[in-house]
């Protein structure tokens, strides 16, 4: 698959997932909005009718109050009215309103010692029954009146005594909270609350108890006794602690949806990863392969030669023609099986475990030997190798040949990006710190740019040349070292600048011998 197509995918894919995603949230922020609205309007319906019940309450008692003092004054022109004799058998008590208007008649029949016969009341006639009717509708008219009237009282005396009381003696706190609770009920909020009524002066006149724990809380007003006057009015101020959390309840739902969004799009993201990786892995395998060719074409084209020429009869009869052209194809050979060995290591990456065969060596004598065989190679290239091998304890726990190979590969890429206009120089170094033993192997070659530091222990990567092909190799080297040293229980860094050199530095657990 092509880069591009694959570009041309994952910006599709990224597209749907972000519409996807903005959709989700509009929907939330939308629903957030319209249940914060519907709680607004909710609440302030259930204050409006909290203030009215207090209205209400506030006109009953005055009623009820009104009534019984009037209750008291009849009863006491009835007793008065009742000593007034108007036959020796019988008294005549007539019962008026305050204006003075009759609201009743009672004949009561005067008691004495003698036996009362009960009076027979013959069936009333037709025109009596009409007369009776007359007389209800206007007995129940004067009621009306009357009621009326004491009703009026009542209005009157609150617009002109009862705003003037105090709001402490106009409302019973405890019947508050239960209109409150019984509203909130009513409108389907049932959340907990919290109180206060502050007067027109901004002072809090009662709160319930834990009112101030709440004040940065979004709050609620509302006007209390409405009719007051202006420098008067109170107001009752409401908090709701759970208010977010009653909002965002109505939205678990979409909690799911929203997760399994972000699952696909982490899903995506590491897909499209993978497949960029895939494809830079696939290219990198195309050049490891290209350059393996380049690799193995020289030495068997020599040995093709050299054979071809054996086969001539000149050159068997001069020896030394013949023992050169052997030692040619013992070289070639050696080095073809060089580059399969190194092939070969490709597979320690794909094992879990590798079989390495631990030993206690001492790393300065193993390092020695190392750089004893690597100064030949550099001496033919006018350079020179020097040791500093100062590790006070140098024993460690290693695969000698495994260890050893990481080693010679250093060295050797020291030398193959060295720098063409000045001979080499490396360095070898060994010392400790804590319990580790550190070993550190610098050159002053070509060095790394910093954009490649990253990438150097990737298998397969080889830093850009541009179309140069003087440095051999198939980009294996450093990852196999960094897999060994790590498998060592071990760690490399490297340490570069562009034109002045590069360090390596592994660190290893030393052990006590």
């Amino acid at each position: 698959m092509k880069k591009s197509t694959i570009w041309l995918l994952v910006l599709i894919m990224a597209a749907a997932f972000g519409g996807l995603l903005y959709l989700q949230l509009f929907y939330v922020s939308t629903m957030t909005e319209m249940r914060s609205a519907q709680f607004e309007e909710s609440v302030k319906r259930v204050l409006y009718q909290v203030s009215k019940n207090l209205e209400y309450e506030e006109a009953r008692n005055a009623l009820t109050n009104e009534m019984s003092k009037r209750r008291s004054s009849l009863y006491s022109m009835q007793k008065t009215e009742s000593q007034e004799i108007v036959h020796n058998d019988r008294q005549k008590i007539t019962m008026t309103a305050p204006d003075g208007t009759p609201i009743a008649l009672m004949d009561i029949q005067s008691y004495s010692s003698q036996t009362i016969e009960p009076k027979i009341t013959p069936p009333k006639k037709r025109g009596d029954i009409a007369s009776a009717s007359k007389e209800f509708q206007e007995n129940l008219q004067k009621r009306y009146l009357y009621q009326k009237e004491v009703i009026e009282d009542v209005a009157l005396d609150m617009l002109s005594q009862s705003s003037q009381k105090p709001i402490n003696e106009r409302i019973d706190y405890k019947k508050l909270d239960g209109f409150i609770k019984a509203e909130l009920i009513h409108e389907g909020l049932n959340i907990p609350f919290s109180y206060a009524i502050i007067n027109s002066n901004g002072e809090i006149i009662n709160k319930s108890d834990d009112y101030d724990n709440w004040q940065t809380k979004e709050h609620f007003t509302q006007i209390l006794f409405i009719n007051d006057p202006p420098n008067r009015l109170n107001y009752l101020d409401v908090v709701f602690p759970t208010r977010k959390d009653y909002i965002n309840s109505s939205l678990t739902f979409m909690v799911p949806s929203l997760a399994f969004t972000l699952v696909l799009l982490v899903t995506f993201v590491i897909t499209a990863s993978m497949a960029f990786r895939q494809k830079r892995l696939t290219e990198m395998k195309n050049s490891f392969i290209n350059n393996m060719t380049h690799e193995f074409k020289t030495p068997i084209s020599t040995i093709s030669l050299a054979s071809q020429m054996l086969k001539d009869s000149a050159v068997s009869k001069t020896p030394e023609m013949f023992n050169h052209i052997s030692s040619v194809i013992h070289d070639e050979t050696k080095r073809l099986s060089f580059q399969v060995d190194k092939v070969l290591q490709m597979s320690l990456f794909d094992k879990k475990t590798n079989t390495l065969k631990f030993r206690t060596l001492d790393i300065n004598h193993l390092i020695t030997g190392v750089v004893g065989t690597f100064a030949l190679k550099i001496q033919n290239f006018g350079g020179k190798i020097n040791s500093e091998l100062t590790a006070v304890n140098p024993y460690a726990t290693i695969d000698e040949m495994h260890f050893t190979n990481v080693i010679f590969n250093l060295l050797d890429n020291a030398v193959k990006y060295r720098k063409p206009s000045e001979p080499p120089v490396l360095g070898v170094k060994t010392w400790n710190e804590a319990d580790k033993i550190l070993i550190s192997i610098h050159d002053n070659g070509i060095g790394i740019k910093k954009e490649n530091l990253k990438k150097i222990f990737e298998r397969f990567y080889r830093v850009s040349t541009g179309n140069l092909h003087d440095v051999k190799g198939f980009g294996l080297g450093l990852a196999y070292v960094k897999k060994i040293v790590q498998d060592l229980n071990g760690n490399i860094r490297v340490e570069s600048e562009f034109n002045i050199g590069t360090k390596f530095i592994i660190t290893l657990p030393q052990t006590k011998k």
